[in-house]
């Protein structure tokens, strides 16, 4: 029988929380007025990311479920095809399985971000990157090399650290950064947050963000209209995303076809500095 429950399965980080505050705040607003009412079901990173989707299917929990830190082969996506239950993905698997999502643009984000330090006069680019299990450390990459390569400057990976790295982690990272035999000019990073713990850590150590090196990165909140340095970024609105992964997933429901429920949105520019 229906449960009314849609049930959210949410990854439990530190980074995590208000990810998960604008997105329940999204699905809340297209479940209102519904019968359903929406669960989070935790994830932990160090457990198997099946164990949630397992006890949803196997105790008939949620007529509908919507996963989110998608990889590139997602055995979720395959086991929720095959058993039916609704669902929409946020994020994308890149098998080319069929199924309902909504993503953002993160290859534009990537191109978007180069080309404005780049414009900006950078010519060495590094990136803070995803975690590399996740479909969009790939789809950011593919970005960034295929700005970089034509515009004929060189770029890198930062290593030993991610956007999962600890707040002090990146600080220190940030620190060490000019010490590196690869010094970037340019750094894109998708998260405000780390963008923040990295900057402070540069300052520490004597670089002068806005003149030694730029630092953009994607936002999700107003934050950074209040720090400083002011640095550009490029918006990703994650309530419009809550909304879309809901509309979607009770679509999905009412039994509309999934190739039609495929939303990508657009990174938005949020330029502080001249030029």
């Amino acid at each position: 029988g229906k449960t009314n429950v849609i049930s959210l399965v949410l990854d439990q980080t530190d980074k995590v929380p208000e990810f998960a505050r604008r997105l329940i705040v999204g699905i809340s607003d297209v479940m209102r007025g519904t019968p359903y009412h929406l669960v989070v079901t935790p994830q932990s990173r160090t457990d198997d990311p099946m164990d949630p989707v397992r006890y949803i299917l196997n105790t008939r929990a949620a007529d509908g479920v919507i996963i989110t830190h998608v990889r590139p082969d997602d055995e979720r996506i395959e086991v929720l095809r095959q058993s039916g239950l609704p669902f929409v993905a946020h994020g994308r698997s890149l098998t080319g399985a069929e199924h309902a999502y909504h993503d953002f643009d993160n290859r534009a984000f990537c191109e978007m971000a180069a080309n404005r330090l780049i414009s900006r006069g950078r010519k060495r680019l590094a990136l803070l990157s995803p975690p590399s299990e996740f479909s969009y450390y790939q789809e950011t990459l593919a970005g960034l090399a295929a700005t970089a390569k034509a515009a004929g400057v060189p770029f890198q990976v930062l290593s030993g650290i991610d956007l999962d790295s600890s707040s002090e982690v990146l600080r220190q990272a940030g620190m060490a950064l000019r010490h590196q035999d690869y010094v970037p000019d340019g750094i894109i990073c998708g998260s405000e947050l780390c963008a923040m713990a990295l900057i402070d850590g540069m300052i520490q150590s004597g670089l002068n963000v806005g003149r030694d090196i730029d630092v953009i990165a994607k936002e999700t909140s107003d934050l950074l209209n209040f720090t400083r340095p002011r640095i550009d970024s490029l918006r990703e609105d994650l309530i419009v995303a809550g909304q879309q992964l809901a509309t979607h997933l009770l679509d999905v429901i009412e039994g509309r076809d999934t190739a039609s429920l495929q939303s990508l949105s657009q990174p938005v520019p949020v330029w502080r500095n001249e030029g």
